[in-house]
């Protein structure tokens, strides 16, 4: 057996109309109208030829208490083509993000519902 790749990450979300606007205006990703209905609300997104699944159900996990820096706390990493415009998406939009500890040219941010995403840029 051999495990090939990531084909879709899924995030919990608690309102999907203000994390599509997330996903969509802020960071640009481009809805996946193929979602079949699952019995509760969703949403799937593009990312390359992976997808981002947003599940509108109860998160069991606290979203408080998280750490500040959501390199230390679950994430998904995604390659961008251009930090600084990111940079400037986040901050026209109030978006808080943490740069890279590491020194690469990465950062960190979360959506409204404290899931967080790693951008590398490549």
């Amino acid at each position: 057996m051999k495990i090939g790749a990531v084909l879709h990450v899924s995030y919990l979300v608690a309102d999907l109309p203000r994390a599509c606007h997330f996903y969509a205006d802020v960071l640009g990703l481009r809805p996946d109208d193929s979602r079949p209905e699952l019995g509760f609300p969703g949403a799937w997104f593009h990312l390359g030829e992976q997808q981002l699944h947003l599940l509108r159900l109860d998160n069991p996990d606290p979203v408080t208490g998280r750490p500040t820096h959501g390199g230390w706390d679950r994430h998904v990493a995604l390659a961008v083509d251009s930090l600084d415009e990111l940079v400037v998406r986040l901050d026209a939009a109030g978006i808080v993000y943490t740069t890279s500890r590491s020194g690469r040219r990465a950062l960190f941010c979360r959506d409204p519902d404290g899931n967080t995403l790693e951008f590398i840029e490549e």
